[in-house]
C-alpha cells in the first residue's frame, strides 16, 4: 500500500477545498460518490483502490473522512472551503474548549479573536492534547482556552463535528486565554 498520509492529504485537498479540480460536486452534507472519486483521482493519474481508500478513513486517528452507512458515499468531516452545506447538529459545548495555533498568530488573535478565515467555522478541541497536535502542524504550538460556556451563555452557537472537532463561527478575543 501507499503512504497513507499522501492519500489523506489527496483526499483532503479534493473532499474539503476543490472538488471542482477532479470534475466533483459535493452534495448536501459535502457527500460525493466512491467510484466517481476514485475515476476521477485515476483520471488525474493518481490511482486509489478502494482498499487503500477504507484503509485510510478507518485508520485515520483523526477520523477526518466518513463513509456512509451504505458504503457508496465518502466526505470531509468538517475543514472546508468550498461552499457546501454541512449537517453539523448543534450542541452545547463544554464549560472550557482549546484551540492550538503558532506564536506569530497570537496578536491578532488576542486583538480580533478566532476567525474562520476561509473555512466555514473556527475549529476547537476538547482537550489540551488535541489541540497541541494541531497547532504542532506549523511549529512549536501555543494553546488557547477557550470560555465556550460563557460564549454559548451569551448566545454564541457550537457544532460538533462526527469526529469530534467542535465548530463555531468567530471566537471573540474576550472569550481567549493563553495557556501556560
Amino acid at each position: 500500500m501507499r503512504d497513507k498520509i499522501k492519500i489523506s492529504k489527496y483526499l483532503a485537498k479534493h473532499l474539503r477545498h476543490s472538488p471542482e479540480d477532479l470534475g466533483l460536486t459535493l452534495e448536501t452534507g459535502g457527500w460525493v460518490n466512491i467510484d466517481d472519486l476514485l475515476e476521477a483521482a485515476g483520471s488525474k493519474g493518481f490511482f486509489i483502490s478502494r482498499e487503500e481508500l477504507e484503509d485510510v478513513v478507518f485508520s485515520n486517528d483523526k477520523q477526518r473522512f466518513s463513509i456512509s452507512d451504505d458504503g457508496m458515499k465518502i466526505r470531509a468531516n468538517q475543514g472546508h472551503s468550498t461552499a457546501v452545506e454541512m449537517d453539523f447538529k448543534f450542541a452545547i459545548p463544554p464549560d472550557i474548549l482549546y484551540h492550538g495555533t503558532v506564536a506569530k498568530f497570537i496578536p491578532a488573535i488576542l486583538s480580533e479573536g478566532l476567525k474562520k478565515m476561509n473555512r466555514h467555522h473556527v475549529h476547537l478541541s476538547r482537550d489540551i492534547e488535541t489541540a497541541t497536535k494541531v497547532g504542532s502542524r506549523r511549529g512549536k504550538p501555543v494553546i488557547l482556552e477557550i470560555q465556550s460556556g460563557s460564549m454559548a451563555s451569551a448566545g454564541y452557537k457550537f457544532y460538533i463535528s462526527a469526529n469530534g472537532v467542535w465548530l463555531t463561527d468567530h471566537v471573540p478575543s474576550i472569550y481567549i486565554t493563553e495557556t501556560k
